[in-house]
């Protein structure tokens, strides 16, 4: 078996009311809203299926995808279409158990009171494994970006911690991000090729630094992409903090017991690298292979899901570790994080 941890859909019922809302409110995004639907295969089962049936014992985990719901909707709104989602994704994971083992619940993060109400419904009354988060969230009344580290947010982790389930990060960010001060607007897809793994980045030194992982050292977090820029810059981390440290530039580490670096090792990733072996590699070699979940970020290729698939399969049977570490990386690492053992069960 090789569980996909990270795979995007968009129910139809879901995305037909949020379609209403863009041509509603948001009529500036109804290309992007086609290129969605464009890509088939997040909305459409055969098309999904089609794909999925290329590989032998495939499952999925149906994860969330953008935009951000509370961008585009209007506060009162926003339960009612995460309630949608989350009910949709539910019956998929019912009516399908052998494609799709397990859905990550849609919050309702303008909302903290709402969100937690939904997240309790979706582990305990649906039998969700996880919740998303993106990062940043998004405010839609002052249309402003706001870090996951927030104090509001503290329950939401607690929660999580006590339910022994995880939570997946996805990074967000819009063009109107730009590169430059001077600028009004990201170019060249900046924002999104090279903006996204900096906010996945960022968002764990926040997570890191604000002492909500010394809070709760159980907390479960996947990042997208191998932990984007972390593995990488491994040893700068390790030696810039010590640097501040040694100086007596404290500060903001006081609240760490341990060097933030570890910290940093305790999240877990998925491999949507898209057939980067060497950069399995370097989240191997920092990370640790218990630490790796296979996750494609299926369907958005130019293949319906199926080039993300393959490559990230072959960069994965091309990593030069042992057979029972790759047997890890495709099912056992995610059947023991998702509690999804026999004689498991939610909360």
């Amino acid at each position: 078996m090789k569980i996909d941890i990270y795979t995007h859909i968009q129910p139809r019922k879901y995305l037909d009311e949020l379609l209403k809302v863009v041509e509603t409110h948001h009529k500036h995004l109804l290309t992007r809203f086609r290129v969605i639907e464009s890509t088939r295969s997040l909305w459409n089962l055969d098309e999904r299926f089609r794909v999925m049936d290329k590989y032998e014992d495939l499952v999925q985990v149906l994860v969330p995808t953008g935009p951000p719901v509370e961008l585009l909707a209007q506060p009162k709104d926003v339960t009612r279409l995460v309630k949608l989602y989350n009910d949709e994704i539910a019956e998929l994971v019912q009516k399908h158990p052998d494609r799709f083992i397990a859905g990550v619940a849609c919050l309702p993060l303008n909302d903290v009171d709402a969100a937690l109400g939904e997240a309790q419904r979706a582990i305990t009354g649906l039998g969700f494994k996880g919740i998303l988060v993106d990062s940043p969230i998004y405010d839609y009344s002052s249309e402003k970006t706001k870090p996951i580290d927030l104090p509001e947010y503290m329950p939401l982790y607690e929660m999580m911690s006590t339910y022994d389930l995880p939570i997946w990060i996805h990074p967000r960010r819009e063009s109107s991000v730009s590169d430059y001060t001077t600028e009004k607007e990201s170019k060249y897809f900046i924002f999104h090729c090279f903006g996204w793994p900096y906010e996945t980045t960022v968002a764990m030194a926040r997570l890191v630094f604000s002492g909500i992982l010394e809070t709760f050292p159980a907390l479960k977090l996947i990042t997208h992409h191998c932990g984007a820029m972390i593995p990488f810059l491994a040893d700068r981390i390790e030696r810039l903090y010590g640097y501040m440290w040694a100086h007596g530039q404290k500060g903001f580490m006081e609240k760490l017991s341990r060097p933030p670096i570890e910290y940093f090792k305790q999240f877990y990733n998925d491999t949507a690298l898209y057939g980067n072996t060497a950069g399995l590699m370097c989240g191997n070699a920092f990370f640790g292979i218990d630490h790796l979940l296979f996750g494609t970020d299926m369907p958005y290729d130019a293949e319906q899901g199926d080039e993300f698939t393959r490559e990230t399969i072959q960069a994965i049977v091309q990593m030069n570790i042992s057979d029972l570490e790759k047997e890890k990386i495709f099912k056992d690492n995610a059947l023991d994080l998702l509690n999804l053992r026999k004689g498991k069960s939610n909360p």
